[in-house]
C-alpha cells in the first residue's frame, strides 16, 4: 500500500532526467508494432559514423513510471552516451495505464515485442542480434528483467520462436519483486508467480548489473541482496552498486556520472564496447 508521498516521489523520478535531456535527440524514431490504443514506436541513437551493414552490439531501455506512466526521456542521456561509445542505443514508448488504459502485463507484452522486433530488424539497423542488451529504471527495470525471465504475456500472434531474451540486463532501482510482499502485488496479484523477476530466474537470466540507492523506500536493499544471491545461485553473474543515502530514481540526478559509468564498465566486461584509451 503507497502513501501519498511515495505516490509523489514516483512521479517525480518519471521526470528526474529532463536537465540531462537537453540536446541530447534520437537520430530515428520508428514504429515496432501497432496496438489499438496507438503506434508504439523505438527512439535510436546511432553512433557516429555507423555502419548499417555491420553487426554493432545494441541495448534498449525502458522508462520508469510505476507501469502508469513514464516517457523514453528518461533514458536519452544514457542512450546519447553509449552511442558516443559506439553502442546502438535505444529508448523504447509501451503502453502504460494513465496514457492507454493498459495493465502492468501489456508493458511486459511490449516489451517482449520491441526486442523482438529489433532482432527481426538487425540487419537493417546494423545491429549484432546476439549482442543486444536491455534496461530499464523502476517499473522499466521490471520490464527489462521481466523479458529475460518471465514465459508468458506474449502478443497474440507473435512469432515467438524469435527470442525476445536479451544478452545483459542493465537495471537502475529495479522493480523484482511482485510477491505478497513486493512492489504492486494488489495490482498483479491474479498472476504474480509468471510476472515476478525474483520468482522466474534461471540458469538462463542474462548478466546483470544493478543501481540501488541505500535510502530507497520503493525498493528495499534486501530485495536487491536477495535477487543477487538468486541469481548467483543459479550461476548467473549479478554486479550490485549501492548509493549511499540515494532515494527511488536517483541515477538520472546526483550519481548519474557514476552510475553510467559503472554500466559503461559491465558493457565493456562483455565485449559491447570497447574500452577507452
Amino acid at each position: 500500500m503507497f502513501n501519498r508521498s511515495k505516490i509523489t516521489l514516483l512521479l517525480c523520478f518519471i521526470v528526474s532526467a529532463s536537465k540531462l535531456t537537453a540536446g541530447a535527440d534520437p537520430d530515428q524514431k520508428i514504429t515496432y508494432k501497432k496496438s489499438v490504443q496507438t503506434d508504439l514506436k523505438i527512439h535510436v541513437f546511432f553512433p557516429k559514423s555507423h555502419n548499417f551493414k555491420g553487426k554493432t552490439p545494441a541495448i534498449i531501455f525502458f522508462f520508469g513510471g510505476g507501469w502508469s506512466g513514464g516517457s523514453p526521456k528518461q533514458f536519452y542521456p544514457q542512450c546519447a552516451h553509449l552511442a558516443k561509445r559506439g553502442m546502438v542505443a535505444i529508448s523504447a514508448e509501451y503502453r502504460v495505464k494513465k496514457s492507454h488504459g493498459t495493465d502492468p502485463k501489456t508493458c511486459i507484452t511490449d516489451g517482449k515485442s520491441a526486442m523482438r522486433w529489433l532482432r527481426n530488424n538487425a540487419a537493417k539497423l546494423g545491429v549484432d542480434p546476439n549482442k543486444i542488451a536491455a534496461g530499464g529504471g523502476s517499473a522499466g527495470g521490471h520490464v527489462a528483467a521481466a523479458i529475460a525471465t518471465t514465459k508468458g504475456f506474449n502478443e497474440d500472434g507473435e512469432d515467438t520462436s524469435v527470442s525476445c531474451i536479451p544478452q545483459a540486463l542493465v537495471l537502475y532501482n529495479p522493480v523484482f519483486d511482485n510477491g505478497p510482499n513486493g512492489y504492486g502485488h494488489k495490482r498483479v496479484k491474479a498472476y504474480w508467480k509468471d510476472f515476478s523477476p525474483m520468482h522466474n530466474i534461471s540458469a538462463k537470466t542474462p548478466p546483470t548489473t544493478v543501481f540501488l540507492g541505500t535510502k530507497d523506500d520503493l525498493i528495499p536493499v534486501a530485495t536487491a541482496k536477495k535477487y543477487q544471491s538468486l541469481m548467483h545461485k543459479a550461476g548467473n553473474r549479478c554486479d550490485l552498486h549501492l548509493y549511499p543515502g540515494e532515494k527511488h530514481g536517483f541515477f538520472n540526478k546526483s550519481k548519474y556520472n557514476e552510475t553510467i559509468a559503472e554500466a559503461t564498465r559491465f558493457l565493456e566486461s562483455l565485449g559491447y564496447i570497447k574500452a577507452a584509451k
